[in-house]
């Protein structure tokens, strides 16, 4: 399906979106080439991401923590094939609720907006988090919640001056990021060259005692976690300069890129670690700075502290790349009145009301969760489900649109059932993996969503217009 000369498929309708394009006040500015994609995708990541779990990963896995990056990049590459074939189709800017909404109906899309709503609100809270504890540990005369508040403040007027304005100051700080993980690559390769490993070299895909399939695979359900984030290219649809296809490419070359980066520096990481798996086992307090402790013992404090100041910087421009991607979902769903109109206003082609929503919403949660000792571990538990849940429902809607309802042309099986399918069963047996408490906010969540969408149902019935 085409429309006009772009080569795009269009939802039925043959417009942008279904019902028609949308007003000039409700249009986003389309200025964002390939490079800014990618950039968006690897800030939200973070291209050091395994440092705070490598421990925990290490210790699951009995040590062969580089192969459960490998198979994670592998079970995610499912879920970022579907995207790819849904932005083709759908290039809209509320990336799984479009996608949804098209394959599978509306109330499908809206409760995959919701879910996927929960994450994209809650991981910048988190990033915003992680950045106000590290500065705090940098300048601790600094109350935590006061460096959080700042990092929020700080990236939200980034978002607001404009698409294009944050994604060239995010390409610095992640040429950052990248220049201090070659560092650690560098200094870890003298170091093994010169004193040779602690492990043997292929320990970080064998095990550093024994291998257990069902260790790699326990530890596999953590580490998939480290790529939330990649999917936020596909809420930029509506602002790339070249079509839709290029934001699938950007899409699957930041997970393969994700996960290079990944398994490299777990790999090194591993050879340097001083402890065993089974010892990091024994001792869960020593995981979390698993990373930082072996980098410290062989390299120097120096690399620690480098590390730490990347960490600290790298985490607030990830919470502006989901803050950014939280409020085109925002965008998108206020468009469609699955949320407040009002949230699809735009300012010089820029969702800033959405923007200000996420951010306030981000800022309330994240200062929150920065005055209580246990603010963390609360955030962290609760940030999986939501996107984990919108990931299946985005495979399904694969499976609508191509395979069920025939819009894509001729059905391709492995493409269009296999492996969304397959990936489907991915992300729900991830699910099963994660914790009770995620799992029971996740819950009440998705209770929340049906709630309002039957409340909307009603409303709609009753005026005549669903």
């Amino acid at each position: 399906m085409s429309a006009g000369g772009s080569g795009e498929a269009r939802p039925p309708g043959g417009t942008s979106r279904p019902g028609g394009d949308p007003p000039g006040d409700e249009r986003l500015n389309r200025n964002l080439g390939f490079r800014d994609l990618v950039v968006y995708g690897l800030l939200f990541i973070a291209p050091m991401a395994p440092v705070g779990v490598y421990g925990t990963l290490d210790a699951k896995s009995h040590g062969a923590v580089a192969l459960v990056y490998v198979v994670a990049t592998v079970a995610m590459a499912f879920t970022a094939y579907s995207y790819a074939q849904m932005v083709r189709v759908v290039p809209q800017a509320g990336s799984v609720f479009a996608y949804a909404r098209a394959g599978l109906g509306k109330g499908a899309g809206f409760i995959a907006g919701w879910m996927a709503m929960l994450d994209y609100l809650l991981i910048p809270a988190v990033a915003y988090l992680f950045s106000g504890i590290a500065m705090n540990a940098l300048v601790p005369e600094v109350s935590r919640w006061v460096w959080t508040a700042l990092a929020v403040l700080v990236t939200t007027l980034l978002n607001l001056w404009g698409v294009r304005a944050a994604a060239r100051v995010g390409f610095l700080v992640l040429a950052m990021e990248i220049v201090v993980l070659l560092v650690f690559v560098v200094s870890a390769v003298v170091v093994l060259a010169r004193d040779g490993a602690q492990r043997d070299l292929w320990s970080p895909f064998t095990g550093d005692e024994t291998f257990a399939l069902s260790a790699v695979v326990g530890a596999v359900s953590v580490a998939v976690l480290s790529y939330l984030g990649f999917d936020a290219i596909a809420s930029f649809a509506e602002e790339v300069t070249g079509g839709s296809a290029k934001v699938a490419r950007a899409v699957l070359f930041c997970l393969v890129l994700a996960g290079v980066l990944f398994v490299a520096q777990t790999y090194l990481v591993a050879l340097l670690e001083p402890m065993t798996s089974a010892q990091l086992a024994a001792d869960p307090a020593k995981q979390g700075s698993a990373f930082y402790d072996a980098v410290d013992v062989s390299v120097g404090s120096w690399l620690h502290d480098l590390v730490a100041v990347s960490k600290a910087i790298g985490a607030a421009f990830a919470a502006l790349a989901g803050q950014a991607a939280a409020g085109r979902l925002l965008f998108a769903m206020g468009r469609d009145r699955r949320l407040p109109h009002v949230l699809s206003r735009t300012s010089t082609g820029t969702p800033r009301v959405a923007l200000l929503v996420a951010a306030v919403v981000t800022l309330v949660a994240a200062v929150w969760a920065a005055r209580r000792a246990d603010g963390l571990d609360k955030l962290v538990s609760v940030v999986d489900v939501g996107a984990l849940t919108a990931f299946t429902l985005l495979h399904a809607s694969v499976v609508g649109w191509f395979a069920v309802r025939r819009l894509g042309g001729p059905v391709i099986w492995w493409r269009h059932v296999l492996i969304p399918v397959v990936g489907a069963a991915i992300t729900v047996a991830v699910i099963v993996e994660a914790s009770h408490i995620a799992q029971v906010v996740g819950a009440v969540w998705l209770v929340a969503g049906l709630v309002v969408l039957a409340a909307q149902w009603r409303t709609r019935q009753a005026a005549g217009t669903d």
